[in-house]
């Protein structure tokens, strides 16, 4: 099996739950994972005042091709939908037939890009007047290759879910059962 290769976007206010756990359970799957930072620094402040070190810039990787891009909620998904480089990296994501999965308000990146019509996905409830048609009462939905999760609570759900879908189940249960006391 190949290596997969993931894009994390990073933006100043990051929910670091939920940028940390997929970074993390999939690099423990094997993952090529690439922290992206959307300035140009690669030092990101989260809402919780952490700060990463991202792997590089969103403008050094910008023509590269990942089998999926994970979009992180917090204050920072703001930032992340006024950027247009994000909203045509969705867009091509979508294109191509890639893996997208985002947590929290981040779809809302996804409304904002135009591939949410006719699609099951999940949000935040803080983003319930902005995505009506969200089905807020679950924890984790998948459509195609489409993942959506509601918010840090179910950020390891969301996490082996990205695992399971990229990797195998098997996969995800080991990553799953290496975690586990």
């Amino acid at each position: 099996m190949s290596t997969q290769t993931v894009l994390v976007l990073l933006a100043e206010g990051f929910e670091e739950i939920e940028a940390i756990t997929p970074i993390d359970l999939l690099r423990r799957a094997g993952s090529e994972v690439t922290a992206a930072s959307l300035a140009e620094g690669i030092h990101v402040t989260g809402r919780s005042g952490i700060t990463l070190h991202a792997t590089t810039s969103l403008s050094a990787v910008s023509d590269r091709r990942f089998d999926c891009v994970v979009l992180p909620g917090g204050p920072g998904v703001r930032r992340l939908r006024d950027d247009a480089r994000v909203l045509d990296l969705v867009r091509g994501q979508s294109d191509s037939s890639g893996w997208i999965a985002a947590i929290c308000a981040a779809p809302l990146v996804l409304k904002d890009a135009g591939i949410l019509e006719g699609r099951r996905f999940t949000a935040h409830d803080s983003v319930r007047s902005e995505l009506p048609a969200a089905l807020f009462d679950e924890r984790l939905v998948v459509d195609g290759r489409l993942i959506t999760s509601r918010g840090a609570g179910t950020s390891l759900d969301f996490a082996l879910s990205i695992v399971g879908n990229l990797f195998s189940p098997e996969k995800a249960l080991e990553v799953s059962n290496s975690i586990r006391a």
